[in-house]
């Protein structure tokens, strides 16, 4: 255990012992929860400078608390992400609140307790606001950031996001490369917590379904804070403090019409803004609403608005009750709509991204993206979307249950497919870009809207899959209720490159079982052969080999039933590549080299090669070195004349790997840079984390360890520890 921890831990508590200070009541002296202060003593946690800085001043130690933490070990350099401030803004009309606000910014400053609060209270009551108005008012006392995350927001085709899924987006944000990003929950959990520990951050969960969603979220990190919005109580948050947020009081209820409805209201009086604001239950979403109505003359004037809302008697009822209070709010803003607008807020209905982007809306409406733009501003100006900074329209889980529930357009069925035709052809356009000689099945877009369009560069295509692959998740989701299997198993199998390269292996696998499914139900064997095979390169790309050795082997035995000797191909290849990894090396030498003369035959370049580089690999493990090394350089030439960077990096490590086991460790050495270098270029940790290891290995072998040691490191802090039955580099480190 740390010295320093000790030196530090051992003198506190001898002045606080000293000074007649129990644990607890020293704790609450200084704000910090008494198990965390024990823990310091104790030796069992290090501390911070804001930590003894406080303890000093409590103890009027002068300085010399300070001064021994002055001499804590500094992080390792470059171990820091940089702080992110991803609070949306609040709304210019936040009215009131100033209760809840002062309870909740006291549980946000106070380290003593655990750092958690749950807002909660029925829909439409304004938790998210609230929440985002007090995050802000103490965005300051978190100098390591503030995070924000719509849980509803990252629910697709209609699942809700798991603690599992939502662990995946923290991390991104906290700094974490997708490929680091392990797949089980426990690894997961683990690294959060290790990314936040010595961190002062505020993570806001807005919209939490339960508990099980959000306990495994809360920080172990005394110094950080955890808020979550939620229709629910959230009672198994047994340490958690509540802040309910209740309807408005009536005055503040009437500031908010007021400022709402602008001048339309400026001199109604009093009494009859009162009972406008009674009749909407004096409930934030309906107030908005009916503000909105009047300022944009929805209604001739504020009697005949209140006479309106007074006789949907029903509707007063539901005005009182949660969501259907929302709703009918809703209904009142609907009717107003002009018909075409009407149309298209119920067509955005079947989008199944929150957030919907221009092109999208030209598409289900048939519209141009000129005419697209002024839909939704207009259909905004009732509240019934709203805008993201870019232009983008967002949908409320509850105006989209709302837009639901109404009559369906008769021409649902086709908006349906002219959207799914537009992300068909941008994903394809754009999959183009990452993988310029992959084999790709022939498009049939009749549905493609006249406004489609390709994007015009590989940066541009990055850009959009960055973007929208939540969407083109949800659509494969949507294609498959729909029933339009052509189109879910063609979305996943064009999704397979960019979800290779961000290491997305939760959406790769999920989105490739919803279209196997499909497959199997349309009796598509060919569709269900090529995602099977796809499916076994997530698995393989996630280390889980027999998981993907199943799935090549049924997508064989489909091949050859349909005759299709490309795919037939591909298969063997994959399982070559598998055997290869779970020792099988002969096995793994003969099929591949099988498999790239075929490819050779058909003309596959680029898949000839990659078999080819397989091939050395076999060669190394079967002792043919010579061989190992030709083959290896051959695959880089072949990579070099296709123009495929990160395919020569991987030749490159592949022919160093060769010459090590060749026991000319110089030659090795210089692949290892030379692959370092190109690893470095085409941006691959894993790859370059690989070269490391191997320059590592170079040095131990001459008995240069220190020099072994900092290679090894780099590669660390690169990249999580490769594994060792599939890189041989990895089992030498490890000495086997």
């Amino acid at each position: 255990m740390d010295s320093h921890k000790h030196e530090f831990g051992g003198e506190l508590r001898r002045r606080r012992e000293r000074a007649g200070f129990s644990l607890g009541a020293f704790a609450k002296l200084i704000h910090y929860s008494k198990s965390h202060l024990s823990k310091v003593e104790t030796g069992c946690a290090a501390g911070n400078r804001e930590f003894a800085q406080k303890c000093d001043i409590a103890l009027e130690a002068n300085g010399a608390l300070l001064a021994l933490m002055r001499d804590r070990p500094h992080r390792r350099a470059g171990t820091r992400t940089a702080a992110v401030t991803g609070l949306p803004p609040v709304t210019r009309h936040f009215t009131g609140r100033e209760r809840e606000r002062k309870a909740i910014v006291a549980v946000l400053r106070d380290m003593s307790t655990e750092g958690v609060c749950v807002l909660s209270g029925m829909a439409g009551v304004g938790k998210t606001a609230l929440a985002l108005r007090s995050a802000w008012d103490v965005a300051d006392l978190f100098p390591d950031g503030c995070l924000f995350l719509d849980l509803d927001g990252q629910a697709l085709a209609g699942a809700q996001a798991t603690a599992h899924d939502i662990l995946d987006l923290l991390l991104r944000l906290l700094g974490v490369p997708g490929e680091q990003i392990p797949p089980q929950f426990d690894a997961r959990a683990n690294l959060y917590r290790s990314r936040l520990r010595g961190k002062r951050l505020l993570v806001v969960l807005d919209n939490a379904a339960g508990t099980a969603q959000v306990a495994p979220l809360i920080p172990a990190e005394p110094r950080c804070s955890l808020m979550i919005t939620s229709r629910n109580k959230l009672n198994a948050l047994d340490d958690a403090v509540r802040v309910n947020v209740d309807v408005l009081p009536h005055a503040e209820a009437v500031t908010l019409f007021r400022a709402i409805a602008g001048d339309r209201v400026s001199a109604a009086p009093d009494e009859l803004v009162a009972r406008v604001v009674q009749l909407c239950g004096r409930l934030p979403l309906a107030i908005r609403i009916a503000g909105s109505r009047l300022r944009t003359g929805a209604n001739a004037s504020l009697q005949d608005f209140e006479r309106r809302l007074a006789e949907e008697t029903s509707r007063l009822g539901v005005l009182d009750d949660g969501e259907r209070s929302v709703a009918a709010a809703f209904a009142l803003s609907y009717r107003e709509l002009p018909l075409d607008q009407a149309r298209v807020f119920r067509l955005l209905a079947l989008h199944p991204g929150r957030v919907i982007e221009t092109d999208d809306i030209a598409a289900l409406a048939d519209v141009d993206l000129e005419q697209a733009t002024v839909l939704a501003d207009r259909i905004g100006d009732t509240h019934l979307v709203t805008h993201t900074a870019d232009g983008h329209v967002i949908l409320h889980d509850l105006i989209r249950d709302f837009a639901r529930a109404l009559p369906e357009v008769e021409e649902q069925g086709a908006a349906v497919r002219r959207l799914l035709d537009h992300n068909l052809q941008l994903t394809r356009t754009s999959d183009e870009f990452l993988a310029p000689h992959r084999y790709r099945v022939q498009l049939d877009l009749p549905d493609l809207p006249v406004s489609s369009t390709a994007l015009p560069d590989r940066e541009s295509a990055l850009a959009w899959f960055d973007r929208r692959w939540p969407t083109l998740v949800g659509l494969c989701g949507l294609a498959a209720t729909q029933r339009l299997h052509r189109h879910c198993w063609q979305l996943a199998f064009l999704l397979r490159d960019y979800f290779f390269q961000s290491k997305l292996w939760d959406q790769w696998i999920g989105t490739h079982r919803t279209a196997a499914a499909a497959a199997r139900v349309a009796g598509d064997n060919r569709a269900l052969a090529l995602t099977l095979n796809n499916l076994g390169i997530a698995y393989a790309d996630r280390g889980e080999l027999e998981q993907a050795t199943g799935h090549y082997e049924e997508a064989s035995d489909l091949f050859r039933e349909a005759g299709d000797e490309h795919g037939l191909i591909n298969a063997a290849s994959n399982m070559a590549w598998a055997a290869l990894y779970l020792g099988d090396h002969e096995r793994a030498w003969h099929e591949l080299w099988t498999a790239g003369a075929a490819y050779r035959r058909l003309g596959n370049k680029r898949n000839a090669a990659i078999a080819l580089r397989g091939v050395s690999l076999a060669e190394v493990e079967l002792g043919r070195h010579d061989d190992a090394v030709a083959h290896a350089d051959e695959s880089y030439d072949r990579f070099r004349e296709l123009d495929l960077p990160l395919d020569m990096t991987m030749s490159l490590n592949s022919s160093a790997w060769a010459h090590f086991r060749a026991d000319q460790h110089e030659l090795a050495a210089e692949r290892y840079r030379l692959a370092a270098a190109s690893a470095s270029d085409c941006g691959s940790p894993y790859e370059h984390a690989r070269a490391l290891i191997g320059l590592g290995n170079v040095h131990a072998a001459a008995g240069r360890s220190a020099e072994a040691q900092a290679e090894w490191t780099r590669a660390d802090e690169l990249h999580p520890p490769l594994d060792q039955r599939m890189v041989g580099e990895a089992r030498v480190r490890a000495g086997d």
